[in-house]
Order: C-alpha cells, then structure tokens, then sequence
C-alpha cells in the first residue's frame, strides 16, 4: 500500500462509510487480518470513495469506466505500478465481499472492478543474506541484556523463518526446548508447528535466564521489551536495523529479510519446495514459488563459476 496520508472517512456520507466498515469488519474478525492490514484496506477504500464520490452517490452505482479513470488519475500522479495494482485489488475485494454477502442491492449485481487490472510491474524478488553475512549478524560479544533478548529473536527468525508478527505473538509455553519446537498462529489463525536449530536454543536459554528482568505481573509473552510488556513489531524492526548497523552489514536488515534468507538457503540445500512451503506457513505453493528463482540465481552462479564450457574467455 501507499504510504499517503489516510483520507478522513467523515467527509464520506454513510452510503460510502457503511460498506467499508463491513467489509473490514469482515477481514478482522472472519479472516482474522492483522489490524494493520485491515487498516490498509480502509485507508485506500477511504481514498477511493472520496474520488467516485464525486462522480456518484455510493459504492453500487460506481461505473467500470469510472473505476477506469480512477486508475488514469493515479498514473498521472505518477505512482507506481505496484501502488496502482494495489489501490484496485482493494476496490476489487470490497466488491466480492459486496456480492458474496448478498449486500448488493440486485442479484444481477456485476463486479465493476473485475477486469480492470492495474499497470504491470516487476515483481522484486525478496532479497536475503547470505550465510556469511547472517554469521556475521549473529556473532554478537555484547552480553548486556537487550544484547542477549536481540540475539535470540534473531537466532530464532532465522532459524525457524518466522514472520515477525508470529515472533511478537509466541509465549513461553509455545517454546519446547526438550523437542526443539516452537509452535506458532500464523495468518489466518492458523496454528504450525516449526523446528527450532540447536544454536536458536542456546540463544533462548541465555535468554530466559534473563527475562525475569524484564518480567512484570506474570506477562505470558515469550520476548519483553524494556518496559517490562509484550515487544511490539517497531522494536523489533528497529532493534534489528541498529544491530545491521552495528555488525556491519552492508544491506539494511529487517525481519522479512531474515524470512526470506531461512527459505533461500533452506531451498539451496534440500531443493524441497514444499517443505519449505509448509515451513513458512504458506496456504499455496504459488506464494512460495518467488524462492525458486532465488534457487536459480544460486544455481546459475555455481554452473558459471564451475562449468568448463561456461566459463567465459576474454581476448
């Protein structure tokens, strides 16, 4: 999504308001979308209804052509492709929600978003660390507590490919260090049981000899901030971005790319797709497919720099 300002929904009249706070009620609470993602949605719906308001009187009478010079105004705004494609997937979903909840005022009601696609776009491929590099991050002398706490989150991450929000999420009893598991609840509350390495098991255990430091008030969660609660996703994203800094890690380091770097060398190693589908808790193998190409660049690299017939010769 973009990261414009959200339009405010009091200037929209409720034939506009009401449809988008079903549809996110929907998305909380049946699809169990995180409140971020859900706020997303409502701040780009927001944003689209304040345009067709001033074309039409509500959601049910919005035109394809309509939704088609939408589209226009964006790319004359200049935003990205990928933006674009974004703001109508939106528009798109509000109206499948619409009809398959029967809040369409007519039977024959017809999507009129489905067949406008927004502009293509390269998709980018995830970029991860490569195993000298995540040594290099996790080869941390500092044992000051917040040093210890950071190591084992990102021995963990990496070592389980963990999305951040199920890493925030994870309480003590989840852990278990005898079996060397952890269970998680993923998208769509949706529970898996994950490996933990031995090295993420050391990183743990210094860990909870520590946390009582940082416990208050018997608090259930599996990482503490500072401030003796639940660590929120922004600590962990910042903690994460200074401890790069830090070990001079020449690409910014964030969760995502210690995901990304588990499934690649997982994949580099046992060529198992499928595994590793059901390691990252992947409801498709389509949303896992982006690691093959990574797997290929890998392997590209390899025949290049071994295959007689590959090497190239310069004159």
């Amino acid at each position: 999504m973009s990261d414009e300002p959200a339009p405010s929904i009091s200037q929209l009249s409720e034939n506009w308001r009401t449809p988008i706070t079903l549809f996110s009620d929907y998305l909380r609470f049946e699809k169990q979308y995180s409140v971020h993602t859900v706020n997303q949605y409502v701040s780009q719906l927001n944003f689209a209804a304040l345009y067709f308001s001033q074309l039409c009187d509500d959601w049910f009478v919005v035109q394809a052509e309509q939704i088609r010079r939408y589209s226009m105004a964006l790319r004359a705004n200049q935003l990205s492709g990928r933006t674009i494609s974004l703001k109508l997937s939106c528009i798109r979903s509000l109206y499948k929600f619409l009809k398959a909840k029967n809040i369409a005022e007519s039977s024959q009601y017809h999507n009129p978003a489905q067949d406008i696609k927004g502009p293509k776009f390269a998709k980018p491929l995830p970029r991860n660390l490569d195993v000298d590099q995540m040594a290099k991050l996790l080869e941390i002398t500092d044992d000051s507590p917040l040093a210890i706490r950071d190591k084992a989150i990102m021995e963990l991450m990496y070592s389980s490919g963990l999305r951040v929000s199920e890493l925030v999420g994870a309480n003590l009893q989840d852990v278990n260090a005898h079996s060397g598991e952890i269970r998680v609840t993923g998208k769509g509350n949706k529970e898996r049981l994950i490996p933990v390495g031995n090295k993420a098991l050391v990183a743990l255990q210094a860990w909870l000899k520590i946390r009582p430091m940082f416990s208050l008030n018997e608090e259930p969660a599996l990482f503490l901030s500072s401030k003796k609660n639940r660590i929120s996703i922004r600590q962990v994203r910042l903690r994460m971005k200074e401890w790069g800094e830090k070990q001079g890690i020449s690409s910014q380091v964030h969760p995502h790319k210690l995901r990304h770097s588990f499934a690649s060398h997982i994949l580099e190693s046992s060529g198992d797709l499928r595994a590793v589908q059901e390691l990252l808790g992947h409801s498709s193998l389509s949303a896992t497919q982006v690691y093959t190409h990574l797997d290929f660049q890998h392997l590209a690299k390899v025949y290049d720099n071994t295959h007689p017939r590959a090497k190239k010769h310069t004159d």
